[in-house]
């Protein structure tokens, strides 16, 4: 496995660290960061309190941002230098932190609606070679009446007006995605797509399956949600930083039947471990309810675990667990879990594996708002089955019969007894995983409160020094 789940931490403290490499010079701030418009929504929404949320590749020019928007306005602003998950989301438990009223976002962005603060996104002015870019679309397409999609980088999205302007007097059929920022109501007109922040009207006669995809950015996470989402589009792409315009080679199929399998090891599974990837996103508290009465329905126990950004140290101590969901935005939810010690899935892949109902229809989706109740993907669970209508299942990976997941109402609440149970009408006992239970009998479960049952005790001075040897540990040895 290419990251190791421990180790002694003796190269980290060898470690010789040089100087901070310089950030790249920005001319302009006010352009690139566009100060006007941020400060006209400061003013605007009379804010006295604001945080700015900076990725790390611009947290250079955060101090320089924060002392200009301050001076423009007058109100007090907070940096937040770590984020919590993602740093294309949204971070509003860490300026809820601060006492913030609105969130400043900068840099590129998932777009995810938020559920308390104002945000105002600014993507940053990235450069791009309208030629070039215009060259390299008509190599791509050389039939100027192809029916055409064009798909930005958020970053880039200030210069689709120019490329638009150019492109359209000699592609009558192209058609430019425009770029939303908060929750968009459900399209009104027919053929309209309003999808990942973004917004395009397909007037093609098969609809979006007779259109391709022209995408201008650099490879990244945002291409390949596009890519399996629209899968039935062919794709092309110009990455503004080489200059240079090529057809998407990934084999969409082949990474579908990728997730594929991931979505019988969820079959397979016992034990799942639900990720929460998100506190801000619109949405995430309904689908956490949503996948945990799924697991109930299907007979798998699951465990909600907040463990931040996921890493292969981080889930690597609950080796009771079979299978983990991720719940984060569209972009982050893809997670490549080739290096942990379990898959980690999307909410729709344990949908497919646990919602007999749901079928497989091709399209691929990554928001899992569009699993909930009232949305355009929600399917409802299907009757419970009675034990002699059960349908055997055999998993296609072990080649081993699975337990039939039988659905039996909710039994009565009734008295604790350690006496054995009838579970249902066949005299059948439950059978207890031994990892669950293990899991389960845990002593330390998270930050619970537990009012009143801790004494109250005085602080006292702990240990000094580093993990790999506290100043104490000497007058310990013998």
């Amino acid at each position: 496995m290419a990251t190791a789940f421990s180790s002694d931490g003796e190269a980290a403290l060898r470690r010789e660290l040089g100087p901070p490499a310089a950030a790249a010079p920005r001319g302009d701030l006010d352009g690139f960061y566009e100060m006007g418009r941020a400060a006209a929504f400061i003013r605007d929404g009379g804010f006295r309190k604001v945080a700015l949320q900076f990725p790390d590749d611009l947290l250079a020019d955060a101090a320089a941002v924060a002392a200009r928007m301050e001076a423009a306005t007058g109100a007090e602003m907070y940096v937040l230098g770590d984020t919590t998950y993602g740093s294309c989301c949204v971070d509003e438990v860490a300026a809820e932190h601060a006492g913030a009223e609105a969130v400043l976002h900068y840099g590129p962005a998932c777009l995810s609606p938020c559920r308390k603060l104002p945000v105002l996104h600014i993507f940053g002015q990235q450069p791009l070679d309208i030629g070039r870019c215009a060259e390299a679309f008509q190599e791509l397409y050389p039939d100027r009446q192809s029916h055409v999609v064009v798909l930005s980088d958020v970053v880039y999205a200030h210069a689709m007006g120019e490329l638009e302007q150019q492109l359209c007097p000699e592609y009558p059929n192209i058609v430019f995605s425009r770029v939303m920022c908060g929750y968009p109501p459900d399209p009104t007109l027919p053929g309209e797509v309003r999808q990942f922040g973004r917004q395009f009207l397909v007037e093609a006669p098969g609809g979006l399956q007779d259109c391709a995809m022209f995408y201008v950015g650099a490879e990244g996470l945002a291409l390949t949600s596009f890519m399996l989402t629209w899968n039935c589009c062919p794709f092309s792409s110009f990455d503004p930083t080489t200059s240079c315009g090529r057809r998407e080679t990934l084999n969409v199929n082949r990474a579908l039947m990728r997730r594929l399998y991931l979505v019988e090891r969820a079959r397979d599974a016992r034990v799942v471990g639900i990720l929460v990837g998100t506190l801000g996103v619109v949405g995430y508290l309904a689908v956490l309810q949503h996948l945990r009465e799924l697991l109930r329905w299907a007979g798998k126990r699951s465990y909600t675990l907040a463990v931040g950004k996921p890493n292969p140290a981080k889930l690597a101590n609950f080796l009771e667990v079979d299978i983990f969901v991720l719940v984060a935005c569209a972009q982050n939810s893809l997670l490549d879990s080739s290096d942990f010690y379990q898959p980690v899935v999307t909410p729709y892949e344990l949908e497919l594996a646990c919602n007999p109902a749901r079928e497989w229809t091709g399209n691929y989706l990554t928001d899992f708002r569009d699993l909930l109740p009232g949305a355009c993907a929600h399917v409802e669970l299907p009757q419970a089955t009675p034990a002699a209508e059960a349908i055997p299942d055999v998993s296609l990976i072990t080649g081993e019969m699975r337990a039939a997941h039988l659905c039996d109402p909710p039994a009565p609440q009734l008295p604790p007894s350690t006496s054995l149970a009838c579970r249902d009408q066949t005299w059948a006992l439950a059978e207890i995983s031994p990892a669950a239970s293990f899991l389960e009998s845990r002593s330390w479960r998270g930050l619970e409160q537990q009012l009143g049952q801790t004494p109250v005790s005085k602080a006292v001075q702990g240990r000094r020094g580093i993990a790999i040897a506290y100043e104490d540990e000497g007058s310990q040895q013998p």
